[in-house]
């Protein structure tokens, strides 16, 4: 199973600052991957056309979509977008605002895998240590979480951890263990030069996980100021 990860910047490239959602979908597809996790995703917003992005990649892959407004823009808003070829058993949204910061927010999904039912968990974190660290606290204990943790389960999305301190701090207490490690080779951004490992991947129980890797072609360089991550798993009976 092939899993892709990326923050799409609302379809608006790093550097030309042009909006073209084809350039996302080219990219997608080029790598055929079976579920999606996208951040950044606009849904009537001026400067993305006014597209229903979520409707349009859903249809455009044909998958499942399962949307989060994270923060609102004139009458739509942009957020979280978990697209599926496999039919979702569940779905959840979390809020991680803390206080008058942006607000942020983490997806909670159990998808029905042709190998057995995985807990997915998406999220996009706050640009603050301290922050994010409360934000992962939060969805770990969270009752939605717990409900379904029995279950495999990934976490993926922009964690905006620079120095990479929730690997090794809540994570791991969690039993959760690293997919993008070590950061060096999971450099994401800025897209068209990275330096930060921002775009993570973390696993725990009947994961196994074949590969997992940066994309970095001409196309991804200029399509979003983050680069996407790609994971390949199976998940163990």
């Amino acid at each position: 199973m092939r899993l892709l990860s990326w923050n799409i910047h609302k379809g608006i490239g790093g550097r030309d600052r042009r909006y073209s959602l084809g350039r996302i979908l080219d990219v997608i597809e080029a790598e055929n991957p079976d579920l999606v996790c996208l951040q950044e995703v606009d849904r009537l917003v001026r400067r993305s056309r006014f597209d229903d992005q979520p409707r349009l990649l859903a249809q455009a892959l044909r998958c499942h979509g399962v949307f989060q407004v994270n923060v609102p823009v004139g009458r739509g808003g942009y957020g979280n977008l978990v697209l599926s070829r496999w039919p979702v058993a569940s779905r959840h949204r979390v809020s991680l605002r803390q206080g008058s910061r942006k607000p942020r927010g983490a997806q909670l999904l159990v998808i029905d895998t042709p190998e057995g039912l995985l807990h997915l968990v998406h999220a996009h974190l706050g640009l603050a240590e301290r922050e994010r660290h409360w934000q992962m606290e939060r969805v770990l204990g969270h009752m939605l979480f717990r409900s379904a943790d029995r279950h495999p389960t990934v976490i993926v999305g922009d964690f905006n951890d620079w120095r990479d301190t929730l690997a090794a701090g809540v994570l791991a207490a969690s039993g959760f263990s690293q997919v993008t490690s070590p950061p060096s080779r999971f450099r994401s951004f800025p897209a068209w030069l990275a330096v930060g490992s921002l775009d993570k991947a973390f696993v725990r129980g009947d994961v196994e996980v074949k590969h997992a890797r940066v994309v970095r072609t001409s196309l991804t360089k200029v399509a979003s100021d983050h680069l996407p991550l790609v994971v390949d798993f199976h998940v163990r009976r």
